[in-house]
């Protein structure tokens, strides 16, 4: 058990270093070229590793907090995947997969979960609150948009894309930050990822919407990713 352990671990911080470096990368190139894709599917993979790890160590050494850290993440990453299948879902021309009703309602019940979790020990630790409040809103909304009768706004899916991602790096980073940088005190050490990189999501989905308000987002990345590939 001891070397199946430590191989986890060997393994979790392998993934979770790829994914820590790979993610800036994937944000830098050009969105919805081929290294936007090589380097978001990179990500993604890296993400599942690090987070299937994660949820092995904290569910053998009882790490509650931990176990439901890891469920967030590996949530974001998988809504921010998804996000890329519901183009006709957006428009309209699609109903939502068994898949993603099942995930949605799985994420529904651990966020829920996590703020109950929350709740119960807030004196000790209100990380957990913050986190299944941010998970809790990101279904919630999630399953409106699924009940949704006709097409979504303009670009949803795009920008649904960005926040599942994004949100599974803050999550990852917020892992680091509380078991490796011993010199930031409690509970910042959790939140700071959040408290930087929500404000720049913000202004970078803003600057989307404000585009996608005039053209349809799959026609958007269609031209980007046709002008990526004509480069040279």
């Amino acid at each position: 058990m001891e070397t199946f352990l430590l191989a986890n671990r060997w393994i979790h911080i392998t993934a979770g270093f790829i994914g820590f470096f790979v993610a800036p990368a994937a944000l830098y190139v050009r969105k919805g070229g081929p290294a936007h894709r090589l380097w978001g599917r990179i990500f993604f993979w890296a993400m599942v590793v690090a987070g299937s790890t994660a949820l092995v160590s904290a569910t053998y050494h009882g790490l509650t907090f931990l176990l439901l850290t890891g469920v967030f993440s590996l949530y974001l990453a998988w809504f921010g995947y998804r996000s890329l299948y519901h183009k006709q879902l957006a428009r309209g021309e699609a109903a939502p997969a068994l898949a993603d009703w099942l995930g949605v309602g799985l994420g529904t019940l651990v966020f829920a979960g996590t703020i109950g979790y929350g709740l119960l020990h807030a004196r000790q630790n209100p990380v957990p609150i913050v986190f299944g409040a941010i998970g809790l809103m990101t279904t919630t909304r999630q399953i409106r948009a699924f009940r949704r009768k006709g097409p979504w706004p303009a670009g949803q899916w795009l920008l649904n894309h960005m926040s599942g991602f994004v949100g599974s790096y803050i999550a990852a980073v917020s892992a680091f930050s509380a078991t490796s940088l011993a010199f930031i005190p409690f509970p910042l050490n959790f939140l700071w990822p959040t408290l930087v990189m929500v404000p720049a999501l913000i202004w970078a989905q803003r600057r989307y919407r404000a585009r996608l308000a005039h053209a349809p987002a799959a026609e958007v990345v269609e031209i980007r990713i046709q002008r990526a590939a004509a480069r040279p």
